[in-house]
């Protein structure tokens, strides 16, 4: 019987995978055979990681590109560089995402509104219209946004990250019909508040992380390894029938027991 969960041989390209969510997938894929493409703002960063991981699972498990995803020409250049060292690309985790501001909708500038929709939405716009066209001409392809239970409820603070968010799952389910017939499956995973750098403000501090916790059923914040188990399902046969969907791991905390933001 096959393993539902191989990815021997399979290419993944993981956005923001030097730290946090983007790492720890890119570690369960490796482990499960995948050859991943470690990629963040810094080549360094990038390099450790891979580093790391071709030390535990062996040399080319893991390469490293910088792309920064405000760049559309440094998108290119990890597609095509990722094509050209491993061949092409058979997942794409869209992990990175940015949110410069915390307030009110009423006060944010256009230009931090912008970067907010730039980078958690349009960069995964192009990436995926990138990758398409390889998968298309092979007949499979695995395609996983990172998204956020942020995208299912308002905000008094981070209401344009939310806004980002909530058109992320439209994105997923609309490219999910347009590549569904050539066997691409295109889904995302909705964290709740994981224990990362990026979330810090909402962990850090004693008190709050308390709060936080108790607002879930499970008592407890995820961890980046929580949610790279959803990705490696998504990516993996044992995901094959679906696609156009949004996977809440979130500990429960949506179920209405209430919350922080």
């Amino acid at each position: 019987m096959s393993d539902l969960f191989d990815l021997t041989d399979r290419v993944a390209v993981i956005t923001g995978s030097s730290r946090g969510i983007g790492r720890a997938i890119a570690e369960e894929m490796a482990a499960r055979g995948a050859r991943v493409v470690i990629s963040s703002r810094k080549q360094k960063s990038c390099e450790e990681v891979a580093e790391a991981i071709n030390a535990e699972h062996g040399e080319g498990s893991a390469i490293a590109v910088a792309a920064s995803i405000s760049d559309k020409a440094a998108l290119e250049d990890l597609v095509n560089r990722t094509c050209d060292q491993l061949g092409p690309i058979d997942i794409l985790v869209c992990n990175a995402g940015s949110n410069p501001y915390y307030g009110s909708m009423d006060g944010i500038d256009d230009e931090a509104f912008r970067k907010i929709l730039d980078n958690n939405v349009l960069s995964n716009h192009w990436l995926i219209q990138m990758t398409l066209p390889d998968m298309r001409a092979r007949k499979d392809g695995a395609i996983i946004i990172v998204s956020s239970i942020g995208g299912l409820r308002g905000s008094t603070t981070i209401g344009a990250y939310n806004i980002s968010k909530a058109a992320d799952f439209q994105l997923v389910r609309n490219y999910a019909l347009e590549a569904g017939p050539d066997n691409i499956r295109v889904n995302a995973i909705a964290p709740g508040v994981v224990k990362t750098d990026f979330a810090k403000a909402l962990w850090e501090n004693p008190k709050l992380h308390e709060a936080t916790a108790a607002a879930t059923p499970l008592k407890r914040l995820g961890e980046p390894r929580d949610i790279a188990g959803a990705a490696v399902y998504l990516a993996s046969p044992a995901g094959a029938w679906m696609t156009g969907q949004m996977m809440v791991v979130d500990g429960g905390m949506t179920t209405g027991i209430g919350g922080v933001f």
